[in-house]
């Protein structure tokens, strides 16, 4: 049974690697910075190993160990605790954390080799890792908003990791900017809730206090729109969803590790983690299933047309946590932590894959690669398996979980459910079609030039060439074994992690609905069995739903091969046909000009901020000079009369004497 000490020895081992690299190795020993990534890699293993025995320990406890709260800080009328929560939700996460953290950093020793901040990075990687860990560990509400805003941070620097690259800083200050739009709301919301009760602060105290009903519905729903808004941001949900695009310009181990399994993720733990409050309010569970389900579907429509391998899986991460957000909404936890836990696996490979074929084309424009499959087998392969595991088809990890959200969509048999039923299945097909799209412009066909071409396209078009465009070299080859053997291990898992961890029937050591029962086992989340069933704990396998979702699935994939391999129809022609719809997928429906040219430039800069600046210098400056300038007429007055003669003193006195006498006489 793993003990409190141990618990906090996850979160210690990456944080001690980040002090280590930032305050020794980097500025003492940074020519031997290969260090680095070792002792980032062993304080990862280490925190994945004791995340495994603390699975152990849950899963022997019954879903749940309690330890005890702790005083962080006290005042007259509050009381901040601090601890850990080790529960079924951490546990899963932790796993998901630290397996695909260590994983990436294995990636990352080849793929960063020869970068001139390879120290730095896996310090900030260490970072995040100790973030996250330490988000999914906390205990008190508090506690969890602070390494909430750590792993803001943490996103921050490694998305501007490159920050000489205008781009890479740009992207990193947007991301920073726009996921604090729903920080303030979260933090609202916690205030809202220490107005409820300080006890609430304490998250086992908030499970009890919604169980007996101590919480109003009113009051929840305030509470819990507040954590969602939260939430949407950090998780990139429409409408602050246009940062995560962006945030491609980070490295490529970045991106897998932190935008498509861990940080991202966040929003869904964060819903996941006050469950039992969002189910005090109704219209809370809708607008979190609605704006999940909408999501799904306007980030799968802009993953059509992008050119950026990276980006399009940037829209695909976006549609597939609006899969998660919707699950949560509809009361389907198990299957949105299911997908969430699958998904990390298979997103992370094929972000893996893009990092793979940009080492050998030097460009993550699709357009400049094609033919990769003959000199990439491996990574071409390993693509392939979580592509098909993306576009959920059988038996890849996807199918189970996906199906499994949509069964429970139909089953809810409410408006809302078949909303998002029918939004998830549109999406379905957009995530089958974009995803081999990808896989045909990029593996098939012709090679056609790589970086090398591109660079010559831009110089033809009269553009400037950046430093990553500029440094870049086609090495047409397979990536070193450092970047390859984690794919394949992440391929293994996009093909099993799904069957095995919640399978439809019992084999072996692992029982019928496994991940399902333990996900449930909670009594402070899921008080009866019956809340533990309508969470999902023993779904039913729906054979029409995994029917219709397989043959709107192989619709996309055939529309793809139609389009991009057998070339039956034109993709220039269709977009000719169709060229103001694709304008304005291309142009991502125009939301950041929306932000960035009407509402920041032309509403808040041009036609508040000027006014408030211009109210400033003529009217308020205007009165401290009038101010300034009588001050001194005054002054000047006064000094005149305070000349040091005690006749002038005497005069003074007595003329004051006279007007006060006659003041007195006249009011009489």
């Amino acid at each position: 049974m793993i003990n409190e000490a141990g618990s906090w020895l996850i979160i210690g081992f990456p944080l001690a690697s980040f002090v280590i690299i930032g305050a020794v190795i980097r500025p003492f020993f940074n020519r031997y910075a290969i260090v680095a990534g070792y002792l980032t890699i062993l304080a990862v293993a280490i925190s994945l190993g004791l995340s495994i025995f603390a699975f152990i320990s849950v899963a022997d406890a019954g879903g749940n160990i309690p330890f005890e709260s702790r005083e962080w800080l006290s005042f007259p009328g509050l009381v901040i605790p601090f601890g850990i929560m080790m529960d079924s939700l951490t546990v899963l996460m932790l796993i998901t954390v630290a397996g695909v953290s260590l994983l990436v950093q294995v990636y990352g020793l080849g793929y960063m080799k020869g970068d001139k901040g390879y120290a730095k990075y896996f310090a900030f990687m260490s970072l995040f890792t100790a973030s996250m860990l330490g988000l999914v560990l906390s205990r008190g509400v508090i506690q969890l908003y602070a390494f909430w805003e750590l792993v803001g941070l943490s996103s921050y620097l490694l998305i501007g990791f490159w920050y000489t690259r205008p781009a890479a800083a740009a992207a990193a200050k947007k991301a920073f900017l726009m996921t604090r739009l729903g920080d303030f709301a979260f933090l609202l919301a916690i205030l809202y809730i220490f107005t409820l009760g300080d006890d609430l602060l304490d998250i086992p105290h908030l499970y009890e206090a919604a169980q007996i009903g101590a919480i109003g519905a009113t009051a929840a729903t305030w509470a819990a729109l507040g954590i969602f808004a939260g939430a949407v941001g950090k998780s990139a949900q429409f409408p602050l969803n246009t940062w995560l695009p962006d945030a491609m310009e980070g490295p490529t181990p970045v991106s897998a590790l932190v935008h498509s399994a861990t940080m991202v993720a966040a929003g869904v733990f964060l819903v996941g983690r006050f469950f039992p409050l969002f189910e005090l309010s109704n219209e809370a569970m809708n607008t979190v299933a609605l704006v999940g389900g909408f999501t799904a579907v306007f980030a799968a429509s802009m993953g059509l047309v992008a050119n950026d391998i990276k980006r399009v899986f940037a829209f695909s991460t976006i549609s597939q946590l609006g899969y998660m957000f919707f699950a949560i909404g509809i009361g389907a936890y198990v299957a949105a932590f299911f997908h969430l836990f699958v998904h990390a696996w298979f997103k992370t490979l094929l972000f893996m894959s893009a990092g793979s074929v940009n080492h050998a084309s030097g460009t993550f424009d699709m357009r400049y690669m094609g033919g990769l499959r003959k000199v990439m087998p491996f990574t071409y392969a390993t693509t392939v398996i979580g592509g098909l595991s993306l576009a959920g088809i059988f038996p890849f990890a996807g199918f189970w979980s996906k199906d499994e959200i949509f069964a429970h969509a139909a089953e809810v048999d409410s408006p809302v459910g078949w909303i998002v039923l029918i939004l998830g299945l549109t999406a379905a097909f957009m995530t089958a079609f974009y995803m081999f799209r990808v896989i045909f412009m990029t593996y098939h066909g012709k090679f056609r030039g790589g970086v090398d071409k591109e660079n010559e396209d831009l110089r033809a078009a009269g553009e400037e060439i950046d430093e990553a465009h500029a440094t870049a070299r086609v090495h047409l080859a397979e990536s070193p074994w450092t970047m390859v053997m984690p794919l394949l291990i992440l391929a293994v898992a996009a093909v099993l992690a799904g069957y095995l961890t919640n399978p439809t029937a019992g084999y072996g050591i692992v029982d019928q609905h496994s991940f399902g029962e333990f996900m449930t086992e909670n009594h402070q989340v899921f008080e009866t069995h019956e809340a533990a069933v309508h969470a999902g704990a023993e779904p039913k396998f729906n054979y029409g739903i995994a029917f219709l979702s397989t043959l709107v699935a192989l619709s996309g994939i055939a529309l793809a091969y139609a389009m991009y391999q057998a070339k039956l129809i034109s993709p220039a022609n269709l977009t000719a046909r169709f060229k103001p719809v694709h304008r304005i997928l291309i142009n991502k429906y125009y939301m950041d000009e929306l932000y960035e040219d009407i509402i920041v430039r032309n509403i808040f800069y041009n036609r508040f901020a000027k006014r408030l600046a211009s109210f400033d210098i003529t009217i308020l400056d205007g009165v401290n000079v009038q101010l300034a300038s009588w001050t001194r007429r005054f002054s000047g007055v006064l000094g005149f009369i305070q000349d040091g003669q005690l006749q002038t003193y005497g005069a003074v006195a007595s003329a004051g004497a006279v007007v006060a006498i006659v003041i007195f006489l006249f009011w009489a």
